[in-house]
This record gives C-alpha cells, sequence and structure tokens, in this order.
C-alpha cells in the first residue's frame, strides 16, 4: 500500500510540475461530466488509442465546438501560462468542467419543465375547463414534482455516496454499533481509524474488519471491486477520557491518512439499569468521563485538525436516551450526559457557525449491543423485540446519510416516525424477534450475521436509498394517493360529497 501510494503521490507531482510548453496527453481529455468533489477525483490511467478514438468520434456538436474555441484561447496565451507554472490552463479546464456540468443540468431542467407542460397540457383539455378538476391536476403535478424531486435525490446521493474514499475516524469502535458503522464505511471503500482502551481489541478487530473487506472483494463486481480497493483499516489503543490520548489519536490519524472528514464519537457506556444511589463514584466518573468529557476532548480536537483542512470536515456525536431532555429512569447519569450533549451540539452550531467543520447528531435509536443489554430486564427485552435493530442494519442507513452530509447542524436519525408507527402495527409479528418469554437470546451472533453481509447488503441497496428520506417520500406519496382519490371520484360521474 504504501508503495502504492507513493507512485501515486509522484505521478501526480510530476503532471502538476509539468512544462506549460509540453502538449496535454490524451487521457488527459475529459467527457462531460457531472463536477465531483476535488478530494476524491482520481488520476486517469492511460486509455488506449482505442479510447481515444472512441472518444473523438463522441465530441461533436456545438458544446464541444465551444470547448475547442476556450481551448484554442488557452492556447493563445501560452506566454501567461508559461509565467504562471501553468495555472491559468488548470484554470480553464476547471472552468471547461463547471461549464458542462451546468449546461448538462440546464438541459435537464428544460426537458423535465417541457415535459410536465404537455402533461398538463393533455390533462387540462381532458377536464374540458372545469375548475374544480383543474384544480386537482395542479395539486397531482405538484405531487408528483415533490415525489419525483424525492427520488431523484436519493438517487444523486446514492452515485454521491459511492464516490470516496472518505477518512473517517471512529471511537469506541471494537464492538457494537461502533464496530458495525467502521464496517460499513469500509465496504463503502472509506479508510478508517478505530480505537478503544484494549490494544488487544482493536488488533483483533482490525483483523476481523480486514477479512470483511476481503469477502466484500470476493463477492463484488468489477465496478465495486474498484471502490473496495480503496478501503483500509486501522487502528490504536485510545481512552478518551485523557487529553493525551486523544492528541495521540488524532496524530496517528492525521500520519496514517492524510486527513480527516469525518470523526464520530461512539464511546459511551451505561453501567446498566438501576438506581442512582446504586452507582459507585468510579461509577458515575467514568460514565461522565467516556460520555460527555471524552467527547468534548475528542470534538476539540478534531476542529483543530479540520479548520486547517482545504475542505473542512464533519463531527457526528450521538444522542442517547435523555437528548431531548426527558426523563431517563434507572439510567440517570446516562440520560443526564446525553442531555448535556444535547446542549453542547446546540452552543457549538453557533460557535462554529462561520467555520467549515460541520458538527452533526446521530441517533441510532435502540441497537442491541451491550451497551443495551447490560442490566436490562425480561420487560426491557420484550419492549426490545418491538423497536430494537442489530448494530448492522442501523449502521447501513446511517453511513450513507454520514457519507454525503453537508453544512452543519444536521441531525440523522434512524429511528424515524415512519419507523416507529411500522414498528407498532407490526407489534404481534414482532414478538419473540431477539428475545424468547423467558428473555434468552435467539438472535445470531455476530460471526454468523456478517458471515455473508457483504454479500446480502447488495441486495437491499434500493431500499436503503430511498428510507435516506423515507418520511418525506411517505408524506408526498401519501397526499398524492388522497388528489388521485379524489380525481377518481371526481371523473367516476355525480358530484362531490358536500358540493
Amino acid at each position: 500500500m504504501a508503495a502504492a501510494a507513493a507512485v501515486v503521490h509522484l505521478s501526480v507531482h510530476a503532471r502538476l510540475r509539468r512544462s506549460p510548453a509540453e502538449p496535454p496527453s490524451t487521457s488527459s481529455s475529459r467527457r462531460p461530466t457531472l463536477l465531483r468533489c476535488r478530494a476524491f477525483k482520481q488520476e486517469a490511467d492511460g486509455g488506449g488509442s482505442t479510447q481515444t478514438e472512441a472518444r473523438k468520434r463522441r465530441k461533436k456538436g456545438p458544446l464541444y465546438k465551444l470547448k475547442a474555441a476556450i481551448q484554442g484561447l488557452a492556447g493563445s496565451r501560452s506566454a501567461a501560462a508559461e509565467a504562471y507554472g501553468g495555472e491559468y490552463q488548470r484554470a480553464v479546464e476547471k472552468a471547461e468542467e463547471i461549464f458542462f456540468s451546468v449546461a448538462t443540468q440546464l438541459g435537464k431542467y428544460v426537458i423535465t419543465m417541457m415535459s410536465s407542460g404537455v402533461v398538463l397540457g393533455v390533462g387540462f383539455q381532458l377536464s374540458g375547463g372545469d375548475s374544480q378538476m383543474n384544480e386537482l391536476i395542479w395539486y397531482s403535478w405538484l405531487g408528483g414534482v415533490i415525489i419525483g424531486t424525492m427520488i431523484g435525490t436519493n438517487s444523486v446521493l446514492e452515485e454521491h455516496c459511492k464516490a470516496g474514499p472518505r477518512n473517517v475516524v471512529i471511537t469506541g469502535s471494537t464492538r457494537g454499533l461502533g464496530k458495525a458503522l467502521a464496517r460499513e464505511f469500509l465496504l463503502s471503500g472509506d479508510r478508517v481509524v478505530i480505537a478503544s482502551r484494549s490494544p488487544e481489541s482493536v488488533l483483533q478487530t482490525i483483523k476481523e474488519l480486514e477479512e470483511n473487506i476481503q469477502e466484500g472483494l470476493s463477492v463484488a463486481k468489477k465496478k465495486e471491486r474498484k471502490t473496495l480497493s480503496h478501503a483500509k483499516v486501522v487502528g490504536t489503543a485510545c481512552d478518551v477520557c485523557k487529553p493525551e490520548d486523544v492528541k495521540k489519536l488524532v496524530n496517528f490519524a492525521i500520519n496514517e491518512l492524510g486527513s480527516v472528514d469525518i470523526w464520530i464519537n461512539n464511546a459511551g457506556t451505561n453501567k446498566g439499569f438501576r438506581p442512582l444511589v446504586t452507582f459507585s463514584d468510579d461509577d458515575i466518573t467514568q460514565i461522565v468521563s467516556t460520555n460527555l468529557v471524552g467527547s468534548l476532548l475528542c470534538t476539540r480536537e478534531a476542529m483543530n485538525v479540520m479548520q486547517y483542512q482545504d475542505k473542512g470536515g464533519h463531527i457526528f456525536n450521538m444522542d442517547g436516551a435523555g437528548s431531548g431532555g426527558s426523563s431517563t429512569p434507572l439510567t440517570a447519569v446516562y440520560g443526564s450526559t446525553k442531555c448535556g450533549l444535547r446542549q453542547f451540539q446546540s452552543s457549538l452550531l453557533k460557535e462554529s457557525r462561520r467555520s467549515k467543520v460541520g458538527v452533526h447528531t446521530a441517533s441510532p435509536g435502540m441497537v442491541l449491543t451491550d451497551l443495551l443489554l447490560s442490566g436490562s430486564s425480561l420487560r426491557n427485552k420484550q419492549m426490545f423485540n418491538l423497536i430494537c435493530e442489530l448494530p448492522e442494519t442501523v449502521a447501513r442507513t446511517l453511513v450513507p446519510r454520514m457519507r454525503v452530509v453537508k453544512g452543519s447542524g444536521k441531525a440523522i436519525n434512524y429511528l424515524t416516525p415512519p419507523r416507529i408507527l411500522l414498528a407498532l402495527v407490526t407489534a404481534w409479528v414482532r414478538r419473540g424477534r431477539w428475545f424468547d418469554d423467558e428473555g434468552r437470546a435467539v438472535y445470531a451472533a455476530e460471526a454468523d450475521r456478517i458471515r455473508n453481509w457483504a454479500e446480502s447488503r447488495a441486495r437491499f441497496s434500493f431500499t436503503d436509498a430511498m428510507e435516506m428520506y423515507t418520511e418525506n417520500t411517505w408524506v408526498s406519496v401519501f397526499s398524492l394517493s388522497v388528489v388521485c382519490a379524489f380525481i377518481i371520484l371526481s371523473s367516476s360521474g355525480g358530484p362531490l360529497p358536500g358540493t
């Protein structure tokens, strides 16, 4: 890996130092594509004479004539290019990419609006000038626009989500949800740093995750295999309660990855479900230090690094029971730390308003991990059957949304209102899903669950993409269904009730 990285670095360095007088290579010609983030562009390999000839045959039309004119203008400014060491040529190439991106999107918009106009025109003709029917047609069109926007957004996000790699740091990632998040990032082609108090746990987790990557490569298709080839996992021991350990973790991540795009403060503990008076001094100290102080220290160090990066970065703090200020009986200490984190998030959001660093929250809901199950009663486990999910399932939904997050102050939640409603409606089916009547676990062990995870996760990619905006899509579908029902009733003859 180090040798390959050195070759890539040398090739990029050589390209940047190329004399402006040298003619650009054939492989540097570009097709009109959507503009991608600079951090994720890869250097193109030589395409061969066949690919070059095919590209030349495709380069026809007014847009490419304009492109040729721009390149001609760039050639006429060779003296300026020589004076500025090729910066002018690169600026022209950048402007060229932006132009074709805008032209492509504008063309799609024009075609979409023309198609919508045709559909509306046909609808108005069929309505026979009835004002009530025309109004319903407008509502139907609006509903279609909303649904189309949701589906289109999901498609764009899914494609962008596949681009990579991202550099990710996850604390508390040798088991439970943190480990599942690390696995999901790796299977998306990202580079991940895992951290935990125990060096032995870190080494064991690295070994398991590397096996997961190999399993993913064995079942991946050609395009997915190329994405997975970028995956890399490293790790180090870190106690997030200790400032010196957190600084070592940041330095380790920079040395291994070069930068940090996403930092997830996942380390946490609760010491079981029991009254406050039964918690020892050490229990309370460890809960507060890990959940609250640890997140503060990690966020500070991550921001110190990200604010000097060209592309900034994103930090996620994990929500939990008590985040909204609600009571958390039998987990009062844990709940108070999560409530404090919510206040910390609100304050930090205003502090970093003009920063390149985005601060967000992620709420996994109730996940079947040791943190949740420690000290849980039989009644708790019966409730877990209804609304709990496995770490892999939650990570499969959270990671794609974390990878494409923009701005700051976003809340990425797994347990959304539609999922809660679905859990209540299907409660009779979910009984005994994870635990039997005596509270014994009936779900498979982690090793068995993830044995074929890389293969099974690909089967649900479309569903997972739609779930990224499931709450908005549900509202849109429901609204359009109501409008369509009114249209059907109106066209069936006879006035509508109440008219």
